[in-house]
């Protein structure tokens, strides 16, 4: 195989590897949104779920009551957002910073005694004759259950949301949540599901990349991806399917600056290292027109007010 095309299929291996933790983010932080609020404590919430995944997973042995943990973790820091923000009307920015801080933390005290662990997590699942695709089946069909669960979700988070009750009402409580409350909706009730919901299926991304991607823990491993996974919400438009293209071109910028390093590209490696980041940045720079658009009623007076 060519280095051109080894390179092609190192990047997109990362696109999906990299890719699948922020993009439980992302349908987190999606749903959340969708309901009129902002989480940008999604960063402690893949922390947590990282950390407190890998413990169950190394306790027990189970990769399975992991994931578990991983949930309950996300889940439970996303209800202190919550309730600080819909029950205390906390400011929504300065609350989920905090928590972030929080999650890391109690990260680094609670996993101290797991650094650099290895694990026997999940392992890669190959779907026989998609597998044998060449250089697509290696990307997307050598995976964990998480990935191929992340495939799935896309779909049916922007079915539930365009065509059923539960995702209409959240909808409307996220455009205007006196109407929603006029039409016989109770928007309090709505928002503390999404934004625990939310919480829930960040655990899942970080236990996706400790105990599916990596088989490790470090402190600070999620590397800001929860903040990624907020701004590739606004780059998805709202929308699940453009969501789970965001994550993707996320990973994708991973894979490569992986591979240009072990290329042994003339760039440093610190340079190479932002290119995720930057590539984030770019992409919302020229979205921001339609994002503006695009955006639930409900999160303007709080990108005004905090």
């Amino acid at each position: 195989m060519s280095v051109f095309w080894l390179v092609i299929s190192g990047t997109l291996t990362g696109a999906v590897g990299p890719g699948i933790s922020v993009l439980y983010a992302v349908y987190g932080e999606l749903i959340t949104e969708r309901a009129g609020r902002i989480n940008l404590g999604m960063e402690g919430c893949l922390l947590v779920g990282a950390c407190f995944g890998f413990i169950a997973t190394a306790e027990t042995g189970s990769a399975g009551l992991g994931v578990l943990a991983a949930l309950t973790a996300g889940g439970l820091l996303a209800a202190i957002h919550a309730c600080l923000v819909i029950n205390r009307d906390t400011s929504q920015i300065a609350a989920g910073l905090a928590l972030t801080l929080f999650a890391g933390g109690v990260t680094a005290y609670a996993g101290r005694d797991y650094v650099d662990s290895i694990i026997t997590g999940l392992n890669p699942i190959a779907i026989p004759g998609l597998a044998a695709i060449p250089v697509l089946g290696e990307a997307l069909f050598r995976q964990d259950i998480l990935a191929y669960v992340s495939y799935a979700l896309g779909p049916i988070l922007w079915f539930t949301l365009q065509y059923t009750r539960w995702g209409l009402s959240l909808r409307a409580v996220g455009e205007s949540a006196a109407v929603a409350f006029a039409a016989g909706r109770n928007p309090a009730l709505l928002q503390w599901t999404a934004i625990v919901l939310g919480g829930a299926l960040a655990g899942i991304g970080g236990a996706q990349l400790s105990v599916g991607l990596t088989h490790t823990w470090s402190e600070g491993m999620t590397a800001g991806r929860g903040f990624i996974a907020v701004a590739l919400v606004i780059f998805g438009l709202w929308s699940p399917l453009r969501g789970m293209l965001g994550a993707l071109l996320f990973g994708g910028a991973v894979g490569l600056q992986l591979q240009l390093q072990a290329l042994g590209a003339p760039v440093s490696p610190f340079l190479l290292d932002m290119l995720p980041y930057l590539l984030t940045l770019a992409v919302l720079a020229v979205w921001t027109g339609a994002a503006s658009r695009a955006m639930p009623e409900g999160l303007k007076g709080i990108l005004r007010t905090g």
